[in-house]
C-alpha cells in the first residue's frame, strides 16, 4: 500500500501537483499551428476515456499529490458529458482546482453551468483581437461570440480567466497587437499570455515561416511601464507582468528559454489514457489497462510513480528535437 501522503516526483526532485487531462482529441477549429487541415479522426482509433475511467485516474493522481486538474482537448466542449466530468472531478478528495482550456466558441452558453459544476479557472485561446487575423489563424469567424462569452464569464466568479495567444511572425507579433490586448485588459481582470510557437510533425513549413521569439514583446512591455510579477511557488512557466494602470496582466511563455523545465509541475494524460511525461517526449505510456476497476488503484499509483521516475530533466527543443509530437490536439496541448 502506497502511503496516502506520497507526492509523485521525478528523480530530479520536481513534484507534480498538476494534471492536464485531455478528454477528446477532436476540435472544430483549424488553427494553422495545430490542425491546419482540420480534425480527422484516425481510422480504428479508440473511444476517449469514459467517466468511470476518468474518475479512477484522477483519484489515483489525487492520492499522489495532484491538486489541480485541467480538462483540455482537442476542444473539450465537444464532449456532451463535459459538465458531468467536471462535476465528478471537482468532487474528488484532494482536488482543489479544476480548470478548463477551450477555444471559447460555446463559452456564452456553458460558462454558468461550468462554474456550477466546479470549474474555477478558464483558459481561452484567442490569438488575435483583429477579426481578420483571427480568421486567418483559426479559419473561423467566432471572435465576437468568444469575446462576448469571456465578458459573461467575468461576471460569474471564476478565480482565474486567462487568454492564450500563440505568437506568430507576421500575424500577431507587432506593436498593434500588443496595444489591442493592452487596451482590452485595461478594465478586465484577465491575464493574456503570449506563447512562443512550438513545433510538431504536422507543421514544419508553418513553423519555419511563423516561429518568432518573445523577446520583442518583452522589450515592448518594459518600455511601456510593465514590471515582472514575482513568481509564486506553484506558478507555471509563464513570466507575468503588471502595470499600475491595468486591471489585467500580460504574460510570456518561452519554451526555448534557459531552465524553462526547472519548475515543471505538470503531467499529461491523453484522451485515450496515455501518460505523456513531456509535451516533447518520445512515446507515451498506457494507463488504460489500470483504469478498468476500482480495485486497480494501488497498481495504477505504483505504475505512475515508476513512469514519472523516467522523466528527463528537460526537453530538447534548442537541439531541434521535439519528440514524436504529431499535433497538439492529439496530446492535450
Amino acid at each position: 500500500m502506497i502511503p496516502q501522503s506520497t507526492i509523485i516526483a521525478d528523480k530530479f526532485g520536481r513534484q507534480f501537483s498538476y494534471l492536464r487531462l485531455s478528454i477528446t482529441d477532436a476540435c472544430n477549429f483549424s488553427c494553422g499551428y495545430c490542425l491546419p487541415n482540420g480534425y480527422h479522426r484516425a481510422p480504428n482509433s479508440p473511444e476517449p476515456l469514459t467517466q468511470p475511467e476518468i474518475t479512477r485516474l484522477v483519484r489515483a493522481f489525487a492520492e499522489l499529490g495532484t491538486r489541480k486538474v485541467r480538462l483540455t482537448g482537442g476542444e473539450p466542449t465537444l464532449r456532451r458529458d463535459l459538465l458531468e466530468i467536471a462535476e465528478t472531478v471537482s468532487k474528488i478528495e484532494g482536488i482543489e482546482k479544476v480548470a478548463l482550456s477551450t477555444n471559447g466558441y460555446r463559452l456564452r452558453e456553458l460558462a454558468g453551468p461550468l462554474r456550477m459544476a466546479g470549474v474555477t479557472a478558464l483558459n481561452i485561446s484567442v490569438d488575435s483581437l483583429d477579426p481578420v487575423h483571427f480568421h486567418e489563424i483559426t479559419k473561423k469567424d467566432f471572435l465576437p461570440q468568444i469575446l462576448d462569452g469571456i465578458d459573461h464569464a467575468l461576471t460569474l466568479g471564476f478565480e482565474s480567466i486567462k487568454l492564450n495567444a500563440v505568437l506568430l511572425a507576421g500575424k500577431n507579433d507587432d506593436s498593434k497587437t500588443l496595444e489591442e490586448f493592452e487596451s482590452w485588459i485595461k478594465t478586465r481582470p484577465v491575464t493574456v499570455r503570449f506563447i512562443e510557437l512550438m513545433p510538431n510533425e504536422s507543421i514544419p513549413k508553418y513553423f519555419a515561416e511563423h516561429h518568432t521569439r518573445s523577446q520583442s514583446i518583452r522589450d515592448g512591455l518594459m518600455e511601456r511601464g510593465w514590471s515582472v510579477r514575482q513568481r509564486g511557488t506553484t506558478d507555471g512557466p509563464a513570466d507575468e507582468f503588471n502595470h499600475p494602470d491595468s486591471v489585467g496582466s500580460l504574460g510570456l511563455i518561452a519554451p526555448y528559454k534557459k531552465d524553462f523545465c526547472g519548475t515543471c509541475n505538470r503531467l499529461r494524460v491523453t484522451s485515450f489514457g496515455q501518460l505523456r511525461l513531456c509535451l516533447f517526449a518520445e512515446g507515451e505510456q498506457p494507463l488504460r489497462p489500470w483504469l478498468q476497476s476500482d480495485s486497480q488503484k494501488e497498481d495504477l499509483k505504483a505504475r505512475l510513480i515508476e513512469l514519472v521516475g523516467r522523466k528527463e530533466i528537460s526537453h530538447y527543443l534548442p537541439e531541434g528535437n521535439y519528440g514524436d509530437n504529431k499535433t497538439f490536439s492529439a496530446i492535450g496541448g
